[in-house]
């Protein structure tokens, strides 16, 4: 078969497969525990409607619904994202109503993606239009705890034999731009590991030879210590001749997502390889810094050709493996996508004894749920929930990547993650990616931070910001129109006395992604300072107009698919992160103030050096 005719198929297999990417969920059974959420509030906004209700306790998190009349129906609200569409909690901005327009609105919560409990009564209201939406930011000098850095456990990245590509695509060496991707995630984002798929993929293991061939796993994985990085071992996919059924595949590379037709050689080579890192790498490196993951989102037919049962009898023996080898080593799953198999995954566990040292699970286009709920309920409360891959978007080549949207995005998500989950993992670092095959051209909507040839996307400079953030978190209150659905604000100070302040303007409502007027805030930020010490002022930002790469290939490009050298050099020159004003010096008063506008999406980062 042709490179091309393969490629179109494996674009078609998942297209068809995929789907939604929604868990099954537990219908009425965990969810009929959970009461309706009550105290159900509908503000409106310029351009939105407001909600916020009152906890549910056990919640993992809560489905907005909304209805056109008081007696229905009823329907989910749909943001867009892809995924999954509940919220971990409130306050909720509606983006997606028209101005005047009163619709009703009802919550419920839910015990995972989609098991939803009982209705809260119904509320009205309407977008209204016009006039003035200011939103005010307050900043205090009292330290609320260390800011929590759910960013730096880990990143995702292609299948990690792309390190060793000498290929080219758009005119750049794969392996040593992955390389040097990866690099910079690590010493400007401080991430500390790597997930990726198909370690398992290539000559691990075949029937004609005794043993196993570990080498090439040895080639990626000291090309990942080289940088100062250390992987999730990710166990997949099958062995062409390990696999029940050889024929069933996924991704332009023919990735097996069959069990395995010997359950024992399976546990042998998980095992075998466990073994192999430590006699390589040594026990105290392997179990003190790596971790490992079984399969990747086998909840979805695309991934995994076998049942929930047999895939549970996969966690089983590849955990029991793992374990015999070093009982140090850390192992966990379901890798699922759109948080299914979670709860399912505790109660197997009950039942099998099996070990689990972190809950990993998937979510696109929105924030990650609650899931300490479930593992408390499971016994299992302190157990890390891991989302080893996360992003605005599920879809392949699907442009909001590239846009400010998804780095206004991406600063909710981890705002969102704090103090309550240890690791948000975000899908991936690189564009450098061949899932449904390279990107055929610069910006084309690929999952990356950085783009081919690691130019710094919107979304890269909103994680560095927060990267670079100081350890002190001070306590930070927002009030006004969208205040905690819409704007968001964090800051922070350093051990010299910086304070950085991150306000950003975000909705989860993707038909917004270009901007929308009736969502630019007005914003107030006051900041309290230590008296009778002048700051200098530098005011960063991220915008349409502002550290927005892709725009000025935009302009530049002319039609072309990739830059010419000439381009590209251009394109360094203005990869920068943007100044939105000239450094202003800040008097010796209590309570510096700081006025501007927001646009939506857009990201401001005021950082006050004394």
């Amino acid at each position: 078969m042709a490179a091309s005719d393969q490629l179109g198929q494996a674009r078609a297999d998942w297209d068809q497969r995929v789907g939604r990417r929604r868990g099954p969920g537990l219908d009425a059974v965990a969810a009929g525990r959970l009461p309706a959420p009550s105290g159900l509030r509908a503000v409106p906004g310029r351009g939105l409607v407001m909600l916020d209700w009152e906890p549910v306790p056990g919640a993992a998190g809560y489905l907005v619904y909304r209805a056109a009349s008081a007696g229905g129906p009823f329907e989910p609200l749909d943001h867009g994202g892809g995924d999954v569409l509940a919220v971990p909690a409130g306050p909720y901005a509606d983006t997606t109503g028209q101005a005047g327009q009163v619709r009703y609105y009802a919550v419920a919560a839910v015990a995972d993606g989609e098991s939803a409990g009982p209705r809260s009564g119904a509320v009205a209201a309407a977008p209204e239009s016009g006039g003035p939406a200011a939103v005010e930011v307050e900043v205090t000098d009292a330290v609320t705890g260390e800011l929590a850095r759910p960013w730096e456990p880990m990143i995702g990245s292609e299948h990690l034999s792309y390190l060793l590509s000498p290929d080219r695509t758009g005119g750049r060496v794969i392996g040593a731009e992955l390389r040097e991707a990866l690099r910079i995630a690590h010493d400007e984002l401080g991430v500390r590991a790597v997930r990726a798929h198909g370690i398992l993929s290539g000559g691990v293991y075949r029937r004609d030879r005794p043993g196993y061939d570990f080498s090439e796993i040895d080639r990626v994985y000291d090309e990942l210590m080289n940088i100062g990085l250390r992987p999730v071992v990710e166990l997949s996919f099958m062995p062409r001749d390990l696999a029940r059924d050889p024929d069933k595949t996924v991704f332009s590379y023919r990735a097996v997502i069959s069990p395995p037709r010997d359950w024992d050689r399976w546990a042998d080579l998980t095992g075998a390889l466990a073994a192999h890192l430590i006699e390589r790498y040594g026990a105290d490196e392997v179990t003190g810094h790596w971790a490992f993951e079984v399969w990747n989102e086998p909840n979805l037919d695309v991934f995994w050709s076998g049942t929930q049962a047999e895939y549970f009898r996969l966690y089983d023996c590849s955990a029991a493996a793992i374990k015999s080898v070093h009982p140090g080593l850390r192992v966990g799953g379901p890798a699922s996508a759109a948080a299914g198999w979670t709860r399912e995954l505790l109660a197997h566990l009950d039942v099998s004894g099996s070990p689990l040292d972190f809950l990993s699970t998937h979510v696109y286009g929105n924030v990650p749920l609650d899931l300490r709920p479930a593992l408390a309920a499971a016994g299992r409360g302190g157990t890390p929930a891991w989302w080893t891959e996360w992003g605005p978007t599920p879809t392949h080549f699907n442009r909001v990547g590239d846009t400010v949207f998804a780095a206004a995005f991406l600063l909710r998500g981890m705002a969102s993650a704090l103090g309550r989950i240890q690791a948000l993992s975000h899908w991936v670092a690189s564009d450098h990616f061949t899932e449904l095959g390279p990107p055929t051209e610069l910006f084309g909507g690929g999952f990356g931070l950085l783009s081919v040839g690691n130019l710094r996307k919107p979304r890269y400079w909103a994680l560095s910001l927060l990267a670079g953030m100081g350890r002190h978190r001070l306590r930070t209150s927002v009030t006004g129109d969208g205040a905690g659905g819409l704007v968001e604000a964090l800051a922070a100070r350093h051990d010299d006395g910086c304070i950085g302040i991150l306000v950003w303007n975000a909705t989860l409502d993707q038909s917004k992604t270009a901007g929308h007027a009736e969502l630019d805030r007005l914003v107030r930020v006051r900041v309290e300072v230590t008296p009778g010490r002048p700051y200098t002022v530098r005011h960063y930002r991220v915008d349409a107009e502002h550290s927005n790469i892709a725009a000025a290939w935009d302009w530049l490009r002319d039609g072309a698919a990739w830059p010419d050298e000439g381009q590209w050099r251009t394109l360094r020159a203005l990869n920068t992160l943007d100044e939105l004003c000239a450094p202003e010096r800040v008097s010796a008063r209590a309570t510096p103030e700081f006025t501007f506008d927001l646009p939506m999406p857009g990201i401001s980062y005021l950082e006050l050096v004394p």
